[in-house]
């Protein structure tokens, strides 16, 4: 097949020099906040490239190693972009995610008790992303409170609070709430304990004691995206409770229409804002009653994790292509295969999903680059790799460029690549000249 290397230096090359943002203009000075124009990747990607086999593609990643780089739609900060070392889903993520070059950044939306808006990747995962737990007033309202491990039983400690537990106000006014990194201790005895448990792979080096994320609202994180100058992804996140919630009005089509409206209010172009959601009903309601926006809604796909049930999520693709999705985005692993050259090498390939996806003329997006931990070690990427794990088990970490470089290629032709850590899409993007 031709190579995303032979193919994207002409477009390099071709490519205008464009600067965010082309959309709706400079970032309006909302928050003090005003774009990043001159962006910093640090060691990471260079460390990446630097774990390759020699190949022509690691030539070309090596050739662009003194390039000036520039943020770019092609990078899009997941739950922030500077996941991987800050707090999810905060204003310092946010802001880790924009100075290494993310075009686009993202919210996960969910509600509180009084129906207000805020980000969190869950609406029930405060327990693991705050310390929340710590605090006896609002732990007390808690769906399922804390329960600490029990030694005899071996049962692991368990709690679990929900963004509907609470009003607004007691997520962002209540003094000493912080947001933390992902992570619960199983074996806690105290909600104290229940603390840590941060993977090896991240860091708490941003989140130790004498600093405090606050929980983010969807209004504060148009602002702040808005200051910026950079295009907005909010993912409107399934609801845990039953809908309608809290009155006969709050239904999931209110729900979904509210996000669009705090757009609307804020005074934001259609055209900056990317909109998600897992479920099928929310991209069909906003195709009917806000076709503006929904112009690029992003159908989020799922639905294919079992080798079982693959075919079925790819013979799906067509639905949605007939009921006017313009945008799909399946997991990496769902993108990617393997195939053996003649020389043996297991090399990273299209799937069919990718390539029944660009038949069908579906635009295709993907997630979640470098949220997999070690490539190298016994989980061979886990999750997001599980289709190329004799890629990652032969490579280990050489193999990220390889899979960005496939889903960059024209059997794919991904527009957008979600990231933990930008850096690494950033530097691919400005390498291939990537600025959608």
């Amino acid at each position: 097949m031709p190579s995303t290397l032979s193919t994207l230096c002409l477009v390099a090359l071709a490519a205008p020099a464009l600067a965010l943002p082309s959309h709706g203009g400079p970032g309006k000075d909302q928050t003090g906040i005003k774009p990043i124009k001159r962006i910093q990747l640090g060691p990471r990607p260079y460390w990446l490239i630097d774990q390759m086999e020699d190949s022509p593609l690691k030539t070309k990643l090596q050739s662009c190693s003194e390039k000036e780089m520039r943020p770019s739609r092609w990078s899009i900060g997941h739950r922030g972009g500077g996941t991987l070392q800050f707090p999810e889903e905060t204003e310092a993520s946010i802001l880790a995610g924009t100075r290494m070059g993310a075009g686009i950044e993202e919210c996960d939306v969910t509600f509180t008790s009084d129906q207000q808006l805020i980000c969190r990747h869950s609406q029930c995962d405060l327990h693991t992303t705050s310390n929340i737990l710590t605090l006896p007033s609002l732990a007390a309202k808690c769906t399922v409170p804390f329960t600490p491990y029990n030694a005899t039983t071996k049962e692991s400690a368990t709690a679990k609070c929900c963004t509907s537990d609470f009003t607004l106000a007691e997520l962002t006014e209540t003094n000493g709430l912080c947001s933390k990194m992902d992570s619960s201790n199983p074996q806690a005895t105290t909600p104290e304990e229940y603390q840590g448990g941060v993977p090896g792979y991240r860091t708490t080096l941003y989140s130790g004691p004498g600093t405090c994320h606050k929980l983010l609202t969807v209004k504060e994180y148009i602002a702040l995206v808005d200051a910026l100058g950079l295009d907005f992804t909010p993912e409107l996140k399934t609801p845990e409770v039953k809908m309608p919630f809290g009155s006969a009005n709050f239904t999931q089509e209110a729900f979904a229409q509210q996000l669009i409206d705090e757009f609307k209010a804020a005074g934001i172009d259609p055209k900056r804002v990317w909109l998600q959601s897992f479920l099928y009903d929310d991209v069909l309601y906003w195709l009917r009653a806000e076709p503006k926006f929904a112009k690029q809604a992003i159908l989020l796909d799922q639905s294919g994790d079992a080798p079982s049930t693959i075919s079925a999520a790819t013979a799906s693709l067509t639905k949605y292509a007939q009921d006017g999705v313009q945008i799909v985005a399946p997991p990496l692993q769902y993108l990617v295969s393997t195939a053996t050259d003649k020389d043996g090498k297991v090399k990273v390939v299209a799937s069919e999903y990718a390539k029944q996806a660009k038949k069908l003329g579906l635009k295709v997006m993907s997630w979640s680059l470098e949220r997999s931990g070690w490539l190298a070690d016994s989980t061979k990427g886990g999750y997001y790799y599980s289709t190329v794990a004799n890629a990652t088990a032969a490579r280990g970490e050489g193999v990220v460029f390889e899979l960005l470089d496939v889903l960059a290629s024209k059997e794919v032709g991904a527009i957008g690549v979600f990231s933990d850590w930008s850096a690494t899409v950033s530097y691919y993007a400005n390498c291939f000249g990537l600025f959608p």
